[in-house]
């Protein structure tokens, strides 16, 4: 490889610009090469429609990979929980570093947790799955809530509590700890009350498939476990025929007797988004050692999901 300035392609967000520099610093360490941030705008940044609107699979992805593509760029990096599940068989996945706190998180009024919310509290998200999961939980729990849709950047939306126009807004325990602010979370939300997204706290670094080198040096930054948890929960929105915006929750974790890690389990959900129907189901086996072991258990959990009528909940399927 030559000495040049890799070129690392990311969306402009405050958040896209921190996990990338982060990802940057690592990038050079392992290949000795200063990296550069090219900043590029894509459609889910510049529309102002809702994600479930403007059919959220790709849409903060889509810019970059083309830059990729002509060249413009080396390498991207993307929230994984943003990509589509089918793969472009001109660029590969080169590394997916060990995964953050995938759970979602609330910022409250005064501090408050998501169970000592006022009856009547209103909740800001801009997904579907967590409208779905929340109200579901409400239902269930004597809660009384109202889910309002959102959309804007982590500031804009931490905004519309300091400001008074909801009570509490829910995201990502990652992107928060990525830019600094997770000191602003009055709730963790436990992975048995919402189950985050497909790929929630993992980063994807992608790069052209003919790029050989640059391959073997990105993949020093994989992390193995990460990667088979993020195949398995891919595999299963894949396989419920779902985009990155459907109402779809799912979780691979390790299960380990001790030091030693023994199997993963995979749980995933799918619901109405006012709560009233969820399926909700898991299924363990041994850690996948291979990407087609891990889709074999997304797969699996799905089929399962699909024949207690979880197609029906997710509204229109993506193509």
């Amino acid at each position: 490889m030559s000495d040049r300035t890799l070129r690392l392609g990311t969306r402009r967000s405050r958040l896209a610009m921190a996990q990338s520099g982060q990802v940057a610093e690592a990038v050079s360490r392992v290949t000795g090469r200063p990296v550069e941030l090219v900043e590029i705008t894509t459609y889910g940044d510049t529309s102002r429609e809702h994600l479930a609107q403007i059919g959220g699979t790709g849409v903060f992805v889509t810019a970059l990979r083309d830059a990729l593509l002509r060249g413009e760029v080396d390498f991207a990096v993307h929230s994984l929980k943003d990509l589509p599940t089918a793969q472009p068989e001109d660029l590969v996945l080169a590394a997916v570093p060990e995964r953050e706190d995938p759970r979602d998180v609330i910022v409250a009024r005064d501090a408050l947790k998501f169970t000592d919310l006022p009856r009547g509290a209103r909740i800001g998200t801009g997904s579907p799955r967590r409208m779905a999961q929340l109200n579901a939980y409400a239902r269930g729990h004597g809660l009384d809530i109202e889910t309002v849709p959102i959309r804007g950047n982590v500031d804009t939306r931490i905004r519309y509590v300091h400001d008074g126009e909801l009570d509490a807004v829910v995201l990502a325990a990652a992107g928060l700890s990525r830019i600094g602010r997770i000191d602003e979370v009055t709730d963790f939300l436990s992975i048995d009350t919402v189950l985050p997204a497909p790929g929630q706290g993992a980063l994807a670094i992608e790069c052209a498939a003919d790029h050989a080198d640059l391959i073997a040096a990105l993949g020093e930054l994989d992390d193995p476990f990460t990667r088979a948890a993020v195949t398995a929960e891919r595999s299963l929105l894949a396989a419920l025929e779902a985009g990155c915006s459907a109402p779809v929750g799912a979780l691979a974790d390790l299960l380990a007797d001790g030091q030693i890690v023994k199997e993963m389990r995979l749980r995933g959900v799918v619901g109405t988004t006012d709560g009233l129907r969820t399926v909700q189901l898991s299924t363990t086996g041994p850690v996948p050692e291979t990407y087609d072991q891990a889709t074999a258990l997304g797969r699996e959990l799905a089929a399962e999901m699909l024949a207690q009528g979880a197609a029906g909940l997710m509204g229109e399927r993506a193509q």
